[in-house]
This record gives C-alpha cells, sequence and structure tokens, in this order.
C-alpha cells in the first residue's frame, strides 16, 4: 500500500469512528505508530482537524467539521480541479458545470493571495476548443507528471524539457517556454514557444514524454503567440 492509499484508508477508518487509538490504527494498516503519527502529521497539514490525547492509549479523532480544501493541496491536485473546471465552463451541456465552478470559488477563498493569482493566470492560459475534425482517439496515455510539470514550468517561468515523438515516430529532446493549454477533444496540446526552431509550436499531449521543469528561466511573450500557434484561439478566449 502506498502512502497516498494508507492515508486514504486512514482517513476512512476515522471518519467511521472516533475512538481509535494510534495502536489501533497501526494494527489495523499494519505499519508502526511512529507511522500513524507522521501519517496523521501529514494530515493536518492538508488542513484535517485531529486531535489527539495523550496517554498510553494515545486517541485519535477526526472533527466532523473539518475542512478538506487549505493552501497545502498538492500542485496535481488543484490542476487536476482547475482543469477540471475550465472542460465544464467550457461544455455548457454539462449538467453539473454550475457545481464544478462553485467548488473552484470554494478552492481560491482558502488559498492564499499568491496562490490565486497563480490559479487564476493558469485558468486563463487553458483553452477548450470544439472536437478535432477527423482526428482518432489515441492509443498512447499521457504521462501523469505532465499537467502538474507544465504549471511547475508556467508558474515559476522556467522551460519545460520532454522528450517528444513527432507524427513520423522520430524522438527529440525540446526545451520550450510554455505559454498555454489547448483540448480539442479528443486531442491535448501544449501551447509553447520552441527554442529549438524559434518559433510558435502546438506539441500533442500524448506525444509527450519524460517531462522536467528547467533551471532556465524565460520572459513571457506577448499574448498574440497563442493567436499564431493556434487561428481560433482568440475565439476560443471570447468563449471563456
Amino acid at each position: 500500500m502506498s502512502s497516498l492509499e494508507r492515508r486514504d484508508t486512514l482517513l476512512r477508518l476515522l471518519r467511521r469512528r472516533g475512538d481509535w487509538t494510534v495502536a489501533d490504527l497501526a494494527s489495523e494498516l499494519g505499519v508502526s505508530r511512529r507511522t500513524i503519527l507522521r501519517d496523521v502529521s501529514h494530515l493536518r497539514d492538508r488542513g484535517f482537524e485531529i486531535s489527539g490525547m495523550s496517554g498510553p492509549g494515545g486517541g485519535v479523532h477526526l472533527e466532523a467539521t473539518s475542512v478538506m480544501i487549505t493552501s497545502h493541496l498538492d500542485t496535481d491536485e488543484v490542476v487536476a480541479l482547475i482543469l477540471s473546471v475550465a472542460v465544464s465552463r467550457a461544455t455548457t451541456w454539462i449538467p453539473f458545470a454550475d457545481g464544478a465552478e462553485r467548488a473552484l470559488a470554494k478552492i481560491e477563498a482558502a488559498l492564499p493571495a499568491q496562490r490565486v493569482g497563480e490559479v487564476q493566470r493558469l485558468m486563463q492560459c487553458v483553452l477548450i476548443g470544439d472536437a478535432a475534425p477527423n482526428s482518432r482517439s489515441s492509443s498512447a496515455k499521457i504521462d501523469k507528471a505532465l499537467v502538474a510539470t507544465f504549471e511547475q514550468a508556467f508558474t515559476a517561468g522556467r522551460l519545460l524539457a520532454f522528450s517528444y515523438v513527432d507524427r513520423e515516430g522520430r524522438r527529440t529532446r525540446r526545451h520550450v517556454e510554455p505559454h498555454g493549454l489547448l483540448v480539442r477533444a479528443p486531442l491535448w496540446y501544449v501551447i509553447a514557444w520552441d527554442r529549438r526552431r524559434d518559433s510558435p509550436r502546438l506539441f500533442r499531449a500524448d506525444r509527450i514524454r519524460r517531462p522536467a521543469v528547467t533551471g532556465q528561466g524565460f520572459l513571457p511573450r506577448p499574448h498574440d503567440l497563442v493567436t499564431r500557434v493556434c487561428p481560433d484561439a482568440m475565439e476560443l478566449l471570447a468563449r471563456q
């Protein structure tokens, strides 16, 4: 069981009963008392209100009113929620789009001012377009680290490095300036300035492998970069 799975299980146990001891939790999860205490500390950092009782039993109790959304949300969690809301906002037929919008508002209210600014900047660079014409769903999976890595590079103003396989199957290593994400179902693209070719490019997300944030910075380019890469970008922006 991974640490993430263990902590999820720990939360479920705490929700079901209010009389757990550290020893009982350790026995239930098959880990040491030290691991339980470390997991409890991690959950507290994530915003869960967990009280503890001193003494041999070491009681642990999850407050019923405990909040789940805090400034300690992991990057990939924030990005996943942002993208979900962006897709819901652009796809008006989704019945829970308004609920997703309200959820993001609650997230923003729980984040520090600097993080709110970063979230809003990221929202502005996510474009949701119409379905890609004559496209077939790719069998290749998108690297799970891509979106969070993109957000880190975008927010910090650092180059994004990755291996890229073009339509002919040629593999190259790219160093690009990340400027946006475009979704044209079923395809996802990274909107970027390619340092190698000194020009704007769209990179299909399912062809990107081993994304990483580099230590090399870049300056934001004019907003018309998106227009140069994607002809209907301004129309997409107007819809958001």
